[in-house]
């Protein structure tokens, strides 16, 4: 707005200048009119605008409202961000700090004072960053590199872990002391870059491919400190992107603070919110690992003890369902005594079946018909005869069976072998030489007869 629209616009108090009342020229104006004339004048005229600039005089209120002054080389405005947009900032303003503010002129109507009421604040330079970060942005998410469906899962055991990082970093200090306390058993190799400044990007994306080329590593972890925005764009740059989208092998990144975030989180296969975290991720931990060792352990031992009370019980099931062979000869007997005494009822019983029939038979008869009735009879006798004899043959085949399987287990036929029965002269059968005593008298049985004898000496 010029000088010449300003006047016109105070005098006339125009519509598009926001003033709703007018005033004759020859009546004087008061000076909180005029302070509002002149703030309504500003923020009509020109509204919200973008102001760059170098921060002085910086002051934090108990309010948490911030003042200052923006200047240049030539001029200077007082500034006022309220304590509602001034905790958006994601820095602090500090005194030297080039910024560049989004306010609106205005005037402060109690002093007269013209100022900015500022609404957003970015360090100057950051909005050309801003605009290529998102550029980028959106062209790698539109090739699908930020899929979740391409991201790999890092190694439960890696064989090592290799780190992209400035040897120079403090980042590379934490992520070497966070590996050392969890997994000092995992080697870890260095791939050393600059992570800042000129060539920076070139550096990062040749070291990965380095550790892709080498293959002594399961994972990987790229990773920096915190810094501005203009710190952390070596990251942000494309051909970082590019290589780690490459690499073979499962990446982190590790870049900034927990809320920085770069192009290379949204490609890696894992972002961490700081290197530490990326070490903690891309490392199994060993304390965890002793613990479930021994948890391990103990349900082995667990395990095995149940599994010897198991084979101990069967053990004994198993042992109380052993006969003897004095309990097979006995069952066998009793088996021999049933079978003779079947055998010896057996005969009866057809003879009887067949009077009953005979008798069944009598009131039938007629004495034209008593020869042929007599045939008949004499024909049943014979089948009687007949059947009792097959019979009888059948079971004396079984008794013979079931003798001949008795004679197996009949000691004395073991005896007949060679072998002989020690017996003490109570009765008890000896089964351990190492419990015979010198001296001690024994009754041993032979197949054929049996004999007296003293112990004189004993051995395994």
């Amino acid at each position: 707005m010029t000088a010449t629209a300003f006047d016109a616009c105070v005098a006339t108090d125009s519509v598009p200048c926001g003033l709703m009342e007018t005033a004759p020229r020859d009546l004087p104006l008061t000076v909180s009119e005029l302070n509002r004339r002149a703030r309504l004048a500003l923020e009509n005229g020109i509204g919200l605008v973008w102001v760059t600039g170098e921060i002085s005089r910086a002051t934090l209120a108990a309010s948490g409202h911030w003042y200052f002054t923006l200047k240049d080389e030539s001029a200077a405005v007082d500034c006022a961000m309220f304590k509602g947009r001034a905790q958006l900032l994601d820095f602090r303003p500090e005194n030297g700090l080039k910024v560049e503010v989004r306010a609106r002129v205005t005037v402060y109507e109690a002093r007269g004072a013209y100022q900015l009421a500022v609404e957003q604040m970015r360090q100057a330079g950051l909005g050309a960053l801003f605009e290529a970060f998102e550029r980028l942005k959106k062209k790698l998410a539109a090739e699908g590199l930020f899929d979740e469906e391409r991201k790999r899962p890092l190694p439960a055991f890696p064989r090592a872990i290799g780190l992209v990082t400035s040897l120079a970093a403090a980042a590379l200090r934490d992520i070497l002391t966070t590996l050392r306390r969890r997994a000092p058993m995992v080697p870890v190799v260095i791939y050393p870059t600059l992570v800042q400044g000129q060539g920076a990007a070139e550096q990062v994306a040749s070291a990965i491919g380095a550790a892709n080329r080498h293959g002594a590593c399961d994972v990987l972890i790229v990773a920096r400190g915190g810094g501005s925005l203009e710190d952390l764009f070596t990251f942000n740059e494309e051909g970082v992107a590019r290589a780690i989208a490459s690499s073979a092998i499962p990446v982190v990144s590790g870049v900034g603070h927990e809320t920085d975030f770069t192009i290379a989180d949204f490609v890696a296969d894992l972002r961490a919110a700081t290197p530490t975290a990326a070490a903690a991720a891309a490392s199994p931990d060993q304390e965890t690992l002793r613990d479930q060792l021994a948890a391990q352990a103990r349900r082995l031992t667990r395990a095995g003890s149940r599994a010897l009370t198991d084979r101990a019980q069967r053990l004994d099931h198993v042992s109380r369902r052993l006969v003897t062979p004095a309990e097979r000869l006995r069952l066998a007997k009793a088996r021999l005594s049933e079978l003779a005494r079947r055998l010896a009822t057996s005969g009866a019983r057809p003879a009887s079946l067949a009077s009953l029939k005979l008798r069944a038979l009598s009131p039938r008869l007629r004495a034209p018909d008593v020869g042929r009735a007599w045939q008949a009879v004499q024909g049943l006798r014979g089948q009687l005869l007949s059947d009792m004899h097959r019979l009888q043959d059948a079971r004396y085949a079984q008794l013979e069976a079931a003798r001949a399987s008795l004679s197996h287990l009949d000691p004395t036929r073991v005896l007949s072998r060679g072998y002989a029965i020690a017996r003490r002269p109570d009765g008890a059968v000896v089964r351990d030489a190492t419990t015979l005593q010198q001296g001690e008298r024994l009754d041993v049985t032979f197949a054929i007869g049996r004999a007296g004898v003293r112990v004189e000496d004993t051995g395994p």
